[in-house]
């Protein structure tokens, strides 16, 4: 079947996702309140000031299930997504009701994946790029099972926790992840009738659908948090669909694909990792150190950080896109347009000398050097206006 049969299937999932996110958001608001499900700003890494409901994710989860209930995007392994993402919503929503600990976690997740993999949705072979003997006659390395099983999950893994983790302003990883989405859709829409990947190209508008849905109530000042029932569903459903076969091409480009999609928060959490170890703490404490706590801490505020990150992700969809249909060259000129930007971020003004010293700077130290820096230069500024008015007095 050509693209513009399933046009009609994808304006009526968009509109479905949106429509339920936006409709259920003010009843999980009321809910999260008679449940006592509320984001308390106890912590230093909190940027919020105010108590927050924090049960959004049910409006994400509801709005993209009920655009799925559409035939066209019911195929098998569109099925085993949602199973699988029935089950990680529920596993981050228990994390929000009883704050579970982070590896008790990580092995839901774990869990959740393995039996994702069990039910067919696995990254099950790679490009013969390298010229490997073991290729089939399509030259496709057939991955062992192991291999395939590590690689799967750890995918999976990865990707959830990394969405997870951009999750720290308001909106941020709702609109973020609308872009991703929306993205991988597009690129599931233009190779659709060759690769028949129109089923995970509607479930991909579903996710980006539901996000736009509950965006409003997020964006800043939010009125409420998706919490990590929706990072964590929002997390696996890029990363399942992303390995579902259609977008996972037969090429070693192709792979390349939703990484670079997902390059913003796949960077974010490899440096938070990175910058944990050196400091010898655990990969999975929370710290100040993220992309938006960078922009933040250099006075951009809420909004204008959120903005910033959104635009750098879109670079990196436009950069998925043009790989998709081999322009290379351009890919690679916009990705390192996107990579400055982070450097530019996570670089700042006065930096400390050594690599290792700028990774695990201390980003509470450089808001006092922000703010002293503002201070000194407003002092200038009104110096300045004095001399002119005694300069004026004086003529």
């Amino acid at each position: 079947m050509s693209n513009i049969f399933y046009l009609g299937y994808i304006l009526e999932t968009i509109l479905i996702s949106v429509t339920v996110a936006a409709a259920v958001t003010p009843v999980s608001i009321r809910l999260a309140k008679k449940w006592g499900i509320i984001d308390k700003p106890e912590e230093a890494r909190r940027v919020h000031r105010r108590p927050t409901p924090r049960f959004g994710g049910m409006a994400i989860f509801l709005g993209t299930t009920a655009a799925l209930l559409i035939p066209a995007g019911m195929s098998e392994q569109i099925k085993v997504a949602m199973l699988g993402g029935i089950l990680m919503y529920g596993l981050g929503v228990a994390d929000d009701i009883h704050d579970i600990k982070p590896i008790t976690k990580f092995i839901g997740q774990f869990l959740i994946a393995s039996l994702v993999y069990a039910l067919g949705v696995r990254i099950r072979f790679i490009s013969n790029y390298f010229g490997l003997e073991n290729a089939d006659v399509n030259a496709n390395v057939i991955l062992g099972e192991g291999v395939a099983f590590l690689l799967t999950v750890f995918w999976i893994v990865g990707v959830t926790n990394a969405v997870n983790l951009m999750d720290g302003l308001d909106g941020l990883a709702a609109g973020s992840v609308a872009i991703m989405a929306s993205s991988l859709a597009y690129i599931a829409y233009i190779h659709g009738a060759r690769l028949g990947a129109m089923p995970v190209c509607i479930a991909l508008v579903a996710v980006a659908g539901a996000c736009i849905g509950f965006l409003p109530y997020n964006f800043s000042p939010a009125r409420t948090f998706m919490g990590d029932g929706g990072a964590l569903y929002l997390g696996y459903m890029i990363a399942v669909l992303s390995v579902v076969s259609p977008l996972k091409r037969a090429t070693v480009i192709g792979a390349i694909i939703p990484i670079m999609t997902l390059a913003v928060p796949l960077f974010d959490t490899a440096m938070a990792m990175l910058r944990r170890t050196l400091k010898h703490e655990s990969i999975m404490h929370a710290d100040r150190g993220h992309l938006h706590h960078h922009l933040m801490a250099a006075g951009f505020g809420q909004r204008r950080s959120v903005l910033v990150i959104y635009g750098i992700v879109a670079i990196m969809g436009m950069v998925a896109v043009l790989i998709s249909r081999d322009l290379y060259i351009d890919a690679v000129f916009l990705g390192m347009v996107a990579l400055l930007y982070m450097g530019i971020i996570m670089i700042p003004r006065k930096s400390q000398r050594g690599i290792k010293r700028i990774i695990t700077q201390d980003v509470m130290e450089l808001e006092k050097q922000y703010f002293v820096e503002y201070l000194n230069a407003e002092r200038e500024r009104r110096k300045h206006l004095r001399e002119t008015e005694e300069d004026n007095d004086d003529a």
